[in-house]
């Protein structure tokens, strides 16, 4: 489901790379998310507690849904504090997600709330490829 960049025209490429170099060359870490279809809808599910909705970019082109953004740490009440255990992450991240099958990327929908970041893209039929027929008409 990841894209390889191998995969995607020059204009996508940039973008990528523009989100990319934004978020981090890999990303300091990657929130984990699902991918669910439902009837007439493809749904895409992330974790990240603690992101501002404003720090997130959500972009959609060519099959490839594109979500980055960033984190603060936490802050810390006191200067000389050391940290035993630290296992929560932050910093910037970006998920690239190769999206099979036709979507209405006009009519998309995100929801931010909880921690929890809802991309719903709803599915319309695939045209390429489909006969489609043309009436001929008489003068």
């Amino acid at each position: 489901m990841f894209l390889d960049r191998r995969d995607v025209g020059e204009d996508l490429r940039r973008l990528l790379d523009r989100l990319v170099d934004r978020a981090g060359a890999t990303g300091e870490f990657s929130p984990p998310c699902d991918v669910v279809e439902r009837p007439g809808v493809l749904e895409v599910t992330m974790d990240i507690p603690g992101v501002v909705a404003d720090s997130v970019t959500i972009v959609f082109a060519r099959q490839t849904l594109v979500i980055a953004g960033s984190k603060l740490p936490a802050g810390c009440v006191h200067d000389e504090a050391v940290f035993h255990l630290a296992e929560r992450s932050f910093g910037r991240f970006a998920r690239v997600l190769r999206i099979a099958g036709a979507v209405d990327a006009g009519r998309a929908q995100a929801t931010f709330g909880a921690g929890e970041l809802r991309v719903t893209l709803p599915r319309i039929d695939e045209r390429r490829g489909a006969e489609i027929r043309i009436p001929v008409r008489t003068d």
